[in-house]
């Protein structure tokens, strides 16, 4: 669609093409609004695109406000409640979209995040929604409507979405534009950080650990009384897998994280039963993690001896250390490394049933752009789905 020189009325303009937005535009257009997405970006879906290392992990079965971090833990109950798991797999059999379920309750599509993308865009032709895409916004302005000034000209409408999503992925078109226009209309913004990103290690673990980069272990991770299970995996900077990623948005800068590097195991119990082994404990370690790490754990905590020649204080000294790495990040990975943005939009601003600022008559805010953050495996796709359909509805 060509935005024209005169003004164009829409009943709602929804400012962002990514998950949130698109869905919101095609509940909005089935209810007979006449609605028009718009994106600086050159196409839609970016971050549903790449969801999942590409088979977009769309959704959890495991739905629940638990699974979320907000300064309000219970502004998300009630999208949760009116879009479910199987409300989402509902579209996708409409377009005959397959899909599995990995562990921990992850669905991901069999092909390919492509078929979602192409599954919205055809929600928003059917729903007569228009999308106009590379388009720059100049100015947001309301008087008795919403006057959007764009490079492309002018459009007007009662209703205004915005769904610019966060910080993460600035290499994907990530900007600052949502928190921007809540300030411009005195919405509160809470503090934000990367969330869901590796961990960087201070300069001498760094050259402690650099070797061991690559390697991947099982552990148990604990900090600020959250605590995940899930692998472990060295980079040349840090820590990064499943287990990090998510403890990763309960870190501040100054904590420190401790990792249990044999969680489904009682250390202490599994070396008195071999009290009398002449296997050198590193290699008894071998059992469990790669070679390189048992080698390079036992070298910088005790010298690797056989087993019968600790005594039993020593036994329960590693048993210790085991299960109780304590380690002090430096930093994390940044925006450019996180898959969502902690922080966003004060959810005290906004209606938890229809996403409607309080202050501003028509103004909605949706998606990864509030302060709803969730854990990894799903939810924060599902939860731009949600917040969508829900503003969709009163838009």
């Amino acid at each position: 669609m060509k935005i024209s020189q005169n003004p164009i009325r829409k009943d709602v303009i929804i400012i962002g093409a990514g998950a949130s937005g698109l869905i919101c535009a095609i509940e909005a257009g089935k209810r007979g609004r006449s609605a028009l997405v718009l994106d600086h970006g050159r196409r839609i879906g970016n971050k549903v695109r790449v969801s999942g290392g590409g088979r977009c992990n769309f959704t959890n079965v495991n739905m629940g406000y638990e699974h979320y971090i907000s300064q309000n833990p219970y502004f998300c109950k009630s999208a949760l409640a009116r879009f479910a798991p199987d409300d989402f797999i509902s579209m996708l059999n409409k377009y005959n979209i397959g899909y599995y379920e990995k562990e921990d309750g992850r669905l991901f599509c069999k092909k390919s995040s492509g078929e979602v993308v192409d599954m919205l865009y055809k929600g928003c032709k059917l729903a007569g929604v228009d999308v106009v895409l590379n388009c720059k916004g100049n100015a947001i302005d309301k008087q008795d409507c919403f006057i959007v000034s764009t490079d492309k000209g002018l459009l007007e409408s009662g209703s205004l979405v915005i769904a610019t999503g966060g910080l993460s992925y600035p290499e994907l078109g990530a900007t600052d534009a949502g928190y921007r226009i809540a300030e411009q209309f005195g919405i509160k913004v809470t503090p934000m950080k990367p969330g869901l990103v590796p961990l960087k290690f201070g300069h001498n673990d760094s050259r402690t650990f650099s070797e061991l980069s690559g390697i991947s272990t099982a552990v148990e991770v604990n900090c600020n009384n959250a605590r995940f299970k899930g692998d472990m995996l060295f980079t040349h900077h840090g820590l990064s897998g499943p287990a990090i990623l998510q403890i990763s948005s309960y870190w501040n800068k100054g904590d420190e994280i401790t990792i249990n590097l044999l969680p489904d195991i009682n250390a202490y119990d599994f070396f008195s039963a071999r009290r009398q082994s002449r296997m050198e404990m590193r290699n008894l370690l071998s059992q469990f993690f790669p070679k390189r790490f048992a080698d390079k754990w036992c070298e910088l905590n005790m010298r690797s001896r056989a087993v019968y020649q600790y005594d039993d204080k020593e036994l329960k000294s590693v048993a210790h250390k085991l299960h109780n790495w304590v380690i002090k990040p430096a930093g994390t990975g940044g925006y450019s490394k996180a898959e969502v943005t902690l922080g966003g939009i004060d959810t005290n601003e906004l209606s938890s049933k229809t996403m409607e600022s309080k202050k501003v008559k028509g103004l909605y805010f949706i998606g990864e752009v509030v302060d709803v953050t969730g854990h990894l495996g799903g939810y924060n796709l599902h939860w731009a789905w949600a917040s969508g359909f829900v503003a969709g509805q009163y838009v």
